[in-house]
């Protein structure tokens, strides 16, 4: 168990990461849409490499953070009876929900994502708008790398509640501070 708890651990950290490094395009995404707002109504100028960047950069920040949300537990999730259960029963319904939904939703969207993505590739796509981004591909990109990064989070996940399932880890609160054993 330890030797899978370690890669948990290892998938942790690159969502982690991944999620912290794309957080930053929120703050880009105002910036930019600050300015073509300014260049556009006090300048008279207009740009549209400027407006598609902030569709990239919405793209890119939920597509790349999504794993970072599920790490986190900031999807959506039925609580009817999940909030009251016990830690090993919520460890269940984690365990289950990953293997018999999340990563199934995720093959289907791999497999019918890859044409598309290949596709777009293989024509290099490009924006439509002749002064557009010239990189709809790796717009597109981001689909497959939703798939990944959601579903090592989701094994991950999986993992954390068979250990809890098990007693050999402890859920961590959201805060980050434990006021039981932590992990044994």
């Amino acid at each position: 168990m330890a030797g899978f708890l370690s890669l948990a651990k290892t998938i942790d950290a690159l969502n982690e990461r991944v999620g912290r490094t794309v957080s930053w395009l929120a703050l880009f995404m105002v910036l930019v849409q600050f300015a073509v707002v300014l260049l556009r109504y006090v300048f008279g100028i207009g740009s549209i490499f400027m407006q598609e960047s902030i569709i990239y950069m919405h793209g890119f920040l939920f597509m790349l953070g999504a794993g970072y949300t599920l790490l986190h537990g900031g999807h959506v999730r039925v609580d009817i009876f999940y909030g009251a259960a016990s830690e090993r029963k919520q460890a269940f319904v984690d365990f289950f929900g990953v293997i018999f939904f999340l990563l199934p939703v995720l093959v289907l969207i791999m497999v019918y994502g890859w044409p598309y993505v290949a596709n777009s590739w293989s024509i290099l796509e490009s924006s439509k708008e002749t002064s557009g981004i010239p990189a709809v591909y790796v717009l597109k990109s981001s689909i497959i790398a939703f798939c990944v990064l959601m579903a090592l989070q989701g094994i991950s996940m999986a993992i954390h509640s068979l250990a809890i399932i098990k007693g050999v880890e402890h859920k961590v609160p959201e805060d980050g501070h434990h006021d039981g054993p932590g992990v044994i």
